[in-house]
């Protein structure tokens, strides 16, 4: 039977993203410590430490490597202060191991060094830059004393020049790698403002798209995406589904004497007032000039007239002070059945009947296509 490493992947890293982030680099740390075992069991082969001094430090790393996958994988992690990824702490304990290994490597000491930088590194990419540079501070300060404590311990195998030649280079590798890690952060940092910058414009561009910059609804094009998506399916046709076309009274009038200004003022408002009196699963568009439509979802013909009703109430008890002072507004409605997605341009062409009916019999009403007479209704449709 195959190995299955999807199955095992939920085992070892969890459920969520996050924390899967978290424990695969805690795994990644357990296999450097593994990796620094062995390389310390190859220490003992060349005779160059004994299993007395090197245990020790064996048992730092696996422990620290075991506790910290242990710490994230049980959640632990989310209830500390030392951060939830426990970069710092991390840090800290393999610089503790890199010092400790200098100190036991004898001969061998300056294949430690290249473990130190890489840790500094490591630290650079986690962490802010401050709080990088005290670390990369901690770990040649930490490193800095042991090399004077040997040479002073221990002058004949630690000779303070070749000593000071380690950290010099330690140093400036180290200095080097941090600056370019600082430059890729920067760089970092100025690719994730771009993409803040591309998804912004992206929304812009979809807003543009899909929606009516005056009033804020969605325009012709949207209004009709989601009036299919609506119609589509055995559900919608169960559930019933009604158009209703709304038409603002003598909105010309308000054009001509108060200015275009207060009319593009007046569709905002209606839209502001429409809103709050529909339900969630209705839908709002502006359909052309002041002309709106209004998508029905699980609504009878009744239904949606009691709907258009209630926003007429609302509209009559709120007056546009702020366009001019008393200044109410009314519509004609026309309100249609749409039986299913092949129903949709049919079911709006009746629904604009009935509005033009709801016109001509005074305004400010709604009319269904049912209620509207039958011989009336295809003599407007025919001519």
């Amino acid at each position: 039977m195959p190995f299955d490493r999807t199955a095992l992947a939920p085992v070892l890293l969890g459920q969520d993203p996050t924390q899967r982030l978290r424990a695969s680099q805690a795994l990644l740390v357990l296999g450097l410590s593994v990796i620094f075992t062995l390389a310390q069991g190859l220490v003992l082969l060349l005779g160059l430490a004994d299993a007395a001094t090197v245990g020790p430090l064996v048992a730092w790393y696996l422990a620290g490597g075991v506790g910290f996958y242990a710490v994230v994988r049980s959640g632990l992690n989310l209830r500390l202060r030392a951060g939830r990824s426990l970069t710092v702490p991390q840090l800290i304990w393999g610089m503790v191991g890199v010092t400790w290994s200098y100190v036991l490597a004898g001969p061998a000491r300056g294949a430690v060094l290249p473990v130190m930088v890489l840790i500094t590194i490591s630290g650079l990419f986690a962490l802010k830059p401050r709080s990088a540079a005290y670390m990369a501070a901690l770990g040649l300060l930490m490193l800095a004393g042991v090399m004077v404590w040997k040479a002073r311990t221990d002058p004949v195998g630690h000779d303070i020049r070749i000593e000071t030649l380690h950290f010099a280079m330690t140093a400036i590798v180290a200095a080097g790698a941090a600056r370019l890690a600082l430059r890729t952060g920067r760089l970092r940092a100025r690719l994730h403002s771009q993409r803040a910058e591309l998804r912004l414009a992206l929304q812009r561009i979809e807003m543009l798209a899909t929606r009516d910059e005056l009033t804020g609804l969605p325009n012709r094009r949207a209004a009709l995406e989601r009036l299919h998506d609506a119609a589509r399916g055995p559900t919608a046709q169960a559930a019933g589904l009604c158009i209703g076309l709304l038409d603002l009274d003598h909105f010309k009038r308000i054009n001509d004497s108060l200015g275009h200004a207060a009319g593009d003022r007046v569709l905002q408002r209606f839209a502001d007032l429409a809103l709050p009196e529909l339900r969630a699963t209705d839908i709002l568009a502006r359909w052309g000039g002041e002309e709106f439509l209004l998508v029905m979802p699980a609504s009878t013909p009744e239904q949606a007239l009691q709907v258009l009703q209630r926003l007429r109430l609302r509209l009559k008890d709120t007056p546009l002070d702020d366009v001019q002072r008393g200044l109410r507004i009314t519509y004609s409605a026309g309100v249609a059945p749409c039986r299913d997605e092949a129903d949709i341009d049919a079911a709006i062409d009746r629904a604009d009947v009935a509005m033009y009916l709801a016109k001509q019999a005074g305004r400010d009403r709604s009319l269904s296509a049912t209620q509207a007479p039958r011989l009336e209704v295809e003599a407007l449709q025919s001519g």
